[in-house]
């Protein structure tokens, strides 16, 4: 059958290539037409000459393996695999151009709250409720290695060689917060792992959220619940530098430019904000109207795109327009919001972009992955006006 824009709706269900936790399936109405896509343009500063074209996004792709709410995912850096985390104690794996699920990694016996992959696709890290962070083999979802610690991990990431893991583990229970990094072996099928971490310190007041290493060897960057950003040195553990002031509320997440040289952040304080890696000034300021969950940069295109709402225990009390569920646009260079993609029937928690900036993936509190590639008309937008940009 043939919708409408050309579009081709098989309506045929191969059962061989379905998986008993989940599906993937492409959002059409029920004559077979296809729907108004979400977006919608927005007033933006004369000088931009641009706002998103309603058809500038593809229908999206719904991807339906997690019984929980998503807590993160992750293109590789091919950006052929998505992976995607939840509450329901399993991490997935699928392909970023269809939606069809490779696989599963099973094991975990609590909220996976935090995954990364390594450069080459060969190794994948988690964090998870249980107070567990494991290693696991991409390519056969074999867990390789477990650490177990007194409290729940929050967050991993690797190094740009990915030589070296960074966790930070909560603060409960009479536990400090505490970062730790794990220098991995590579050699062999990596079973073989050190116990002991390569390094380990506790960060002296406001408690770490998120992480992840710079340029720079032997230095990360955290976000703390207080809104503090800092730079640390793992081998001393000491405070290089820090923004106090960053944020006024807890930052929920950290993604760092393709050569890390700059890096965005959000948080519940309603803002997401660019920051030079260097020296921790805030370049850019996104501010909103509700709390963010996640922040995101635009390989390619001056774009930050940002997620959130209205905490979840309060959603049954608010329309979905009011509870501000949307994927939001901003030109990062003008701070001005160029457009919203609709979709989610709850708050954003996480966003990631395509590493080559052809598409990007949200996962929400309800449990759905969303992936929504880019048609040829946003790749001829010119978000600077007639301003031509040099290399």
């Amino acid at each position: 059958m043939v919708a409408d824009g050309g579009y081709i709706l098989h309506w045929h269900l191969d059962l061989s290539t379905w998986h008993s936790r989940g599906s993937t399936q492409f959002e059409a109405s029920e004559c077979g037409s296809r729907k108004p896509l979400e977006i919608f343009s927005l007033p933006t500063l004369e000088h931009t000459k641009y706002s998103f074209a309603d058809q500038q996004l593809e229908r999206p792709i719904l991807l339906q393996g997690h019984e929980r709410s998503l807590t993160q995912i992750k293109f590789n850096s091919e950006g052929d695999l998505l992976f995607s985390c939840s509450k329901d104690h399993i991490i997935n794996v699928w392909f970023s151009h269809n939606g069809e699920r490779l696989g599963t990694y099973e094991g975990h016996n609590g909220t996976v709250w935090t995954i990364d992959i390594d450069s080459q696709s060969r190794f994948l890290v988690s964090g998870s409720a249980d107070n567990e962070l494991r290693l696991w083999s991409v390519s056969d979802g074999k867990c390789l290695y477990v650490w177990e610690f007194p409290t729940a991990v929050k967050r991993v990431a690797f190094s740009d060689d990915d030589e070296r893991v960074v966790c930070i583990t909560e603060q409960r229970m009479g536990h400090q917060c505490v970062i730790r990094v794990f220098k991995l072996n590579r050699d062999g099928d990596g079973t073989t792992q050190s116990l002991e971490p390569e390094h380990m310190f506790s960060p002296i007041g406001s408690k770490a959220t998120v992480c992840a290493f710079t340029y720079t060897p032997n230095l990360i960057i955290t976000g703390h619940e207080s809104g503090k950003i800092a730079l640390f040195d793992v081998v001393t553990g000491t405070e290089v530098l820090n923004n106090e002031r960053a944020h006024m509320d807890v930052v929920t997440d950290l993604q760092l430019s393709a050569d890390r040289s700059y890096f965005v952040t959000s948080s519940k304080d309603k803002t997401a904000r660019i920051h030079d890696t260097k020296t921790l000034r805030v370049l850019k300021t996104f501010t909103t109207e509700t709390p963010l969950n996640s922040a995101a940069l635009a390989p390619n295109k001056p774009y930050v795109l940002v997620g959130g709402g209205q905490e979840a225990m309060q959603v049954t009390t608010t329309s979905l327009r009011q509870g501000k569920f949307e994927t939001r646009f901003w030109h990062k260079v003008f701070e001005e919001e160029v457009g919203r993609v609709k979709g989610h029937f709850g708050p954003i928690n996480t966003i990631a972009v395509h590493p080559a900036g052809t598409s990007y993936a949200s996962g929400g509190e309800d449990g759905f992955v969303r992936v929504h590639h880019f048609e040829e008309s946003y790749f001829r937008a010119k978000p600077y006006g007639d301003l031509q940009l040099e290399d």
